[in-house]
């Protein structure tokens, strides 16, 4: 038996065993940042020439496989034509990792300024009653709902959002989406929820912020404007009736960079969210 596994377990195959995880890995951090975006739609056109060139092989037809090579011959080029922003932007992900920049200070005082900034807003429009939703871009990409939206492309400032969110203006309707401390647009639509879970009290804004959570792994924030009370959902978590203590620690958490980077990135990707309703503690 000893022997048997001797044969086995050689540098070899530790060596091939690194390799398949590491492809795993690359594989499911595509997935992850392409979920939410229009490379999903490109994704499932490839599986299906795939599909169509198997059929070909299958049932030996010539012509079929012809064409379906000089897709796949072709796709390169488009893929880079078409996704070149997507492209850009995951390079400057890349490249603003501590692995290569230490930035971890400069990365805290920019969340802390959008802290901040959410805090005030929230304050202003929660004891005003004035409904809000305000969506944080995370690690997956929501091009598709920033399509939906208008272009403001603005630093984030409390006073912005609170002037966003004022009832019978045109942009107050529909969700603010911030991506590195930019306002990237507002008035955008987000999907709705059909979740049981979620109270009946609760109107579309609350469902559009849990919806958006089950797609994506967005950072949601919604003032009620029957109530005032402040929700959050995140990864398809569900936290009701938060006071200011609890929505700041909630995003301090979330928005901060952690003392143990690696130690985070592990967690969150072995991590099967669920769904849990929270409320104050």
């Amino acid at each position: 038996m000893e022997n048997l596994i001797a044969h086995f377990w050689t540098v070899s195959t530790l060596t091939n065993l690194i390799d398949i995880l590491f492809i795993w890995f690359l594989v499911y951090k595509l997935l992850m940042m392409i979920r939410g975006t229009k490379a999903i739609q490109l994704l499932k056109g490839l599986l299906i020439i795939i599909i169509i060139k198997l059929i070909s092989w299958l049932f030996n037809l010539r012509t079929v496989a012809y064409l379906t090579d000089q897709l796949f011959n072709w796709s390169v080029i488009v893929i880079i034509i078409i996704f070149t922003p997507e492209i850009r932007r995951g390079l400057e992900k890349l490249g603003r990792m501590p692995v290569f920049l230490p930035v971890r200070n400069e990365q805290k005082d920019k969340a802390d300024q959008l802290i901040n900034a959410l805090d005030k807003a929230i304050q202003y429009m929660s004891k005003r009653r004035i409904g809000a939703l305000i969506t944080i871009q995370m690690d997956t990409g929501l091009e598709e709902y920033v399509e939906t939206g208008i272009a403001l492309d603005a630093d984030v400032s409390g006073e912005l959002l609170i002037n966003i969110f004022i009832p019978n203006t045109p942009l107050h309707d529909g969700a603010v989406i911030i991506n590195n401390n930019q306002i990237e647009v507002a008035a955008a639509y987000l999907p709705l929820s059909e979740s049981n879970a979620i109270p009946k009290k609760l109107g579309t804004r609350h469902r559009a912020a849990v919806g958006i959570s089950e797609v994506t792994d967005a950072l949601t924030v919604v003032v009620s404007e029957e109530t005032g009370g402040v929700m959050i959902t995140h990864k398809n978590h569900m936290l009701l009736d938060l006071t200011r203590d609890d929505y700041l620690n909630y995003l301090k958490a979330q928005l901060e960079p952690s003392e143990d980077q690696t130690h985070s990135f592990l967690t969150n990707l072995f991590t099967t969210p669920n769904w849990r309703k929270g409320s104050k503690k």
